[in-house]
Parts: structure tokens; sequence; C-alpha cells
């Protein structure tokens, strides 16, 4: 499959369903969907989005789902089977995230939240640094775990908040092999996958 660019200029600002079913364990949030990812509605959808193979790296998914189709029906199922969840802190489609205003972000922060509360999943997972720091004003946010605090864990409804690397192709010092890594620590926490074990032990 492939587009053209006024193909894929077709899609701008439309927008792409949450994947999100009972038994949430592990949402991962993009920055917003891409060209490619609203014309076959699918999160993180495009060749050279290294998403969906990172995931199967990782073991969080049971193989890779196809990043330039789509996801099909049962890959669907499969991820909300396994308490998978994906969604967007902003709605609207875009060739890139940096067409964004803060202001959209900072919208998709308080949005974001508000879904957290009402599908309490227990871990979520920010994919993008600058994406995380614009949309909650927090400028000294570093990659990896956030810290946890009373008023954190109300205001994320109880869920741990991890910041983990784009897996965007634009994104060129990220391998699968990295992102694989970023992704299985959050994943192991929300219990998607084995709890991870501490360097030097089996």
């Amino acid at each position: 499959m492939g587009f053209t660019r006024d193909e894929l200029e077709a899609f701008r600002d439309r927008e792409v369903a949450d994947l999100v079913g009972p038994g949430l364990r592990l949402l991962f949030v993009g920055i917003n969907p891409g060209l490619w990812t609203a014309a076959v509605q699918t999160h993180f959808a495009h060749p050279g989005n290294r998403f969906y193979p990172a995931l199967a790296a990782a073991g969080i998914t049971e193989y890779e789902i196809d990043r330039v189709e789509g996801m099909s029906d049962a890959d669907r199922a499969h991820m909300v089977e396994r308490g998978i969840g994906i969604t967007n802190l902003v709605g609207r489609a875009t060739a890139r995230a940096d067409e964004l205003s803060r202001e959209e972000l900072a919208a998709g922060g308080r949005r974001l939240r508000a879904f957290v509360a009402e599908h309490r999943p227990a871990v979520v997972a920010v994919a993008g640094i600058t994406a995380y720091r614009d949309a909650f004003g927090d400028r000294r946010a570093a990659a990896g775990r956030q810290p946890e605090t009373l008023e954190t864990a109300e205001l994320w409804s109880g869920a741990a908040v991890w910041v983990v690397p784009n897996p965007s192709g634009l994104n060129a010092h990220e391998t699968v092999a990295t992102l694989a890594a970023a992704y299985a620590a959050p994943a192991a926490e929300a219990g998607v996958i084995a709890e991870l074990s501490s360097p030097g032990t089996r």
C-alpha cells in the first residue's frame, strides 16, 4: 500500500478512534495522528514508524502488527486482550507533530487526564518528552518513570506515568532495540509482560 502526497493531504485534521477496551493495563499515548495513521485508521501507522516492531521485540504483542496496512479487527482484539490501549494528546492529524501549538498540547494534557480517570489504566506511557513537557507544563521532566507524589497520584487517578521515546522514523537516534527496551519497562510495571530482571540477576 502507498499514498501520494496529495492523497495523504486529504486526511489532514481527521481523527483516529482511541483503541481501548475493558481490562486496560497499559495506555500508550501518541502526540497526534500522522496523515498515514489517519488514512489507515491505525495509531502509529507509517512505513518508517518503529512502534509495532518494538512492541513485538519487547514481547508486548505476540506478533508484529502491520505498520503499513494498519490493524485488522483481529489485531485490535489482540491488543485489547493483552490490556493495551492507545490514544493521543491531540486528536487531529497533521504531517508533523511540530505543527501543533502549545495550547493544543496543553488542552490535550487535560483531556488525557480525564481519559485516564475514566478508563483507569495501571500505567500510562507518553511517547515524546517535548510533547509531554508542553502538555503538562513541566519543563524539567526527563524521560522514564515520572516522580510519584500524593499530588501526582491524584492527578493521574493512581496510574504510574512514564515518558518513553517517540517511535517516529524522524527520531533517528532510536532503534527498534532501544525502543523495545524503553517500552518493556512500563509494560512490565503494568503486568503486560513478565517483570524485568535487574542488571546482574537472572
